[in-house]
C-alpha cells in the first residue's frame, strides 16, 4: 500500500523591486574629499570672471572655461548661474563683510576705536581680496549692478547701519560734534577707504607712486578722520 506523501504548496517567487533611477545631487553636495578642493576652484574662478567681465556678461560657460572644466560639472555642483552668484556671495563677499562688522562690533562705543576698526577692518580685507573694490564698483556702486539689489536688502541692515547708529549714539552722549551727520560720515569713512583702494592703479601711474597702496590708504583715512573727530572740531 502507497504511502501518501504531503506536498507543500511551492511558493510564488515575488517580483523582484524595480531599480530605482539614480538620483541627482543637489546643487553644492559634494561626492567626494577632492571634491572641495573642486568646489573652491569653481568659486574661485566664477569670481575672478565676475570681476573681469561683469556678473551679467559672464556666461557658465565662461567659468567652466576659466577653471578647465565643462559645464556641466558647473551645473552638477551650482545648478545654474544664479544658484552659483548666491554661492560666491555667501561663500566670498558675506565672509569678508562679515570679518569687519565683527570687528567694528567689537570697538565698543568709542568713536576713534569705531573708526579705526572700520577702516582697518576694510583696508585688511582689500588686502587679503584684491577683487572686492571692483566687485564693489562694478556691480554694487554702478547703476545696475548686479549686486546693487541684495547690498540695499541684506547688507544694508548690517555695516553701514551699525556704523550710523554707534556714531549717533555717540553723537547723542557728546563724544561727537553735532555738526557732523553720522549718516554722512560712514559714507565718507567709505569714501577715504574704498574709492583709493578701488582706483590705487589710476593714482599708482598717475603719480608715478607704486606705494600708495593699502598701507597708505589706511594711514591717510586715519589721519584724516582723526582731526575731524578732534574735541572741539567743526
Amino acid at each position: 500500500m502507497k504511502r501518501s506523501r504531503s506536498t507543500t504548496p511551492a511558493t510564488t517567487a515575488k517580483p523582484a523591486a524595480p531599480a530605482r533611477p539614480p538620483r541627482r545631487r543637489a546643487p553644492g553636495r559634494r561626492p567626494g574629499a577632492d571634491a572641495v578642493d573642486l568646489r573652491e576652484r569653481l568659486l574661485d574662478a566664477a569670481l575672478a570672471c565676475f570681476v573681469a567681465q561683469g556678473i551679467g556678461a559672464t556666461s557658465l560657460r565662461d567659468i567652466a572655461r576659466r577653471a578647465g572644466v565643462t559645464p556641466a560639472l558647473l551645473h552638477y555642483y551650482f545648478g545654474d548661474k544664479l544658484q552659483l552668484r548666491q554661492a560666491v556671495v555667501a561663500e566670498r563677499l558675506w565672509r569678508v563683510m562679515a570679518e569687519v562688522h565683527a570687528g567694528v562690533g567689537g570697538a565698543g562705543d568709542d568713536v576713534a576705536a569705531i573708526v579705526a576698526a572700520f577702516v582697518a577692518g576694510i583696508t585688511r580685507a582689500v588686502a587679503a581680496n584684491p577683487w572686492l573694490p571692483t566687485l564693489w564698483v562694478r556691480e554694487i556702486l554702478c547703476e545696475g549692478g548686479a549686486l546693487r539689489g541684495m547690498m540695499l536688502e541684506q547688507a544694508g541692515p548690517l555695516l553701514p547701519r551699525l556704523l550710523m547708529e554707534r556714531l549717533s549714539a555717540a553723537q547723542q552722549a557728546g563724544r561727537l560734534a553735532p555738526a557732523l551727520d553720522p549718516r554722512l560720515l560712514v559714507v565718507s569713512m567709505v569714501g577715504l577707504t574704498m574709492f583709493p583702494l578701488a582706483s590705487a592703479p589710476i593714482w599708482q601711474q598717475l603719480f608715478g607712486a607704486g606705494e600708495l597702496g593699502a598701507d597708505a590708504v589706511q594711514r591717510h583715512a586715519m589721519a584724516v578722520l582723526t582731526r575731524v573727530l578732534e574735541p572741539g572740531h567743526e
